[in-house]
This record gives structure tokens, C-alpha cells and sequence, in this order.
């Protein structure tokens, strides 16, 4: 346990400003740094109301990373990136696309304030998505 939480202050160290708490915090998280690295954006401060960052082309991200079928969003951002964490480290993209698109989609709100949709549904979705409507990864990984 100890070396968890000594990976935890390294995180932290790495990218002040960010909590990597082994609760929720921690996947969503590392799910930020990984989309911010991958598609060159501008991490908004932690907990911001809406969107988790900012692209280059001046869009509004909210970044979504999850090891389950399912994620909870609370409102339609502009963009929204959805990652999948496996547990042997692997990243893949999930859905990378208009937010309204995925809020359209969403399930009824939740007591928690936030209407699920599955990572099979926002797959399914990404037909819709022209390339014109996604971000550009920057980087491979």
C-alpha cells in the first residue's frame, strides 16, 4: 500500500494542481494528463465547472477515463474525450467527439447529478463523428 502512495506524490509532483487520490480521483485523474498529452491540451484547473481543458483550436474538452462499461456526465460539453484504461496499462480511445452528441444519447440524470452512457454506446457513436469534428492525438501512446 505504501507504494501506491508514494506513486500517488510522485503524480501529484509531476502535475501539481491535479489529485491522484486512490478513489475516484485517481482514473479520472490520469485519464487527464493521458488526453492532455496525447492531444496537446491545456489542462484547466482541477475541478473546473464543465470541461477539464482547452485544445488548440480554443475548444472546451471534457475528459472522461474509465475501466468500466460506463460514464457519467453532468451536462453537454463542447468536446468530449472518453478514454479506456485497461489494467495492463493499455489507452485506448472510446469516443472523441462532439459532447452534445453523447449528451443526446445519455441516460436519464442520475440522483448523483449525472446521466450515464456506455462506452459501447459512445463506440457506436464515433460513426457519426467526421474527422473534422475530432482532436487530432499528438502524440502515439
Amino acid at each position: 500500500m505504501g507504494s501506491l502512495y508514494g506513486i500517488v506524490q510522485e503524480l501529484e509532483a509531476l502535475f501539481p494542481g491535479r489529485k491522484f487520490t486512490p478513489d475516484g480521483h485517481l482514473v479520472g485523474s490520469i485519464g487527464e494528463v493521458l488526453a492532455a498529452h496525447r492531444y496537446g491540451l491545456d489542462l484547466l484547473p482541477a475541478s473546473a465547472q464543465g470541461h477539464d481543458a482547452t485544445a488548440a483550436d480554443g475548444r472546451l474538452v471534457q475528459i472522461k477515463a474509465t475501466q468500466a462499461t460506463v460514464v457519467g456526465i453532468r451536462s453537454a460539453p463542447e468536446h468530449l474525450i472518453v478514454l479506456k484504461l485497461a489494467g495492463d496499462g493499455a489507452v485506448s480511445e472510446i469516443y472523441n467527439g462532439p459532447g452534445a452528441l453523447a449528451w443526446q444519447h445519455a441516460g436519464k440524470m442520475q440522483k448523483n447529478g449525472q446521466r450515464p452512457i456506455g462506452v459501447g454506446r459512445l463506440a457506436a457513436l464515433m460513426s457519426e463523428v467526421s474527422a473534422a469534428e475530432r482532436l487530432n492525438a499528438t502524440t502515439i501512446g
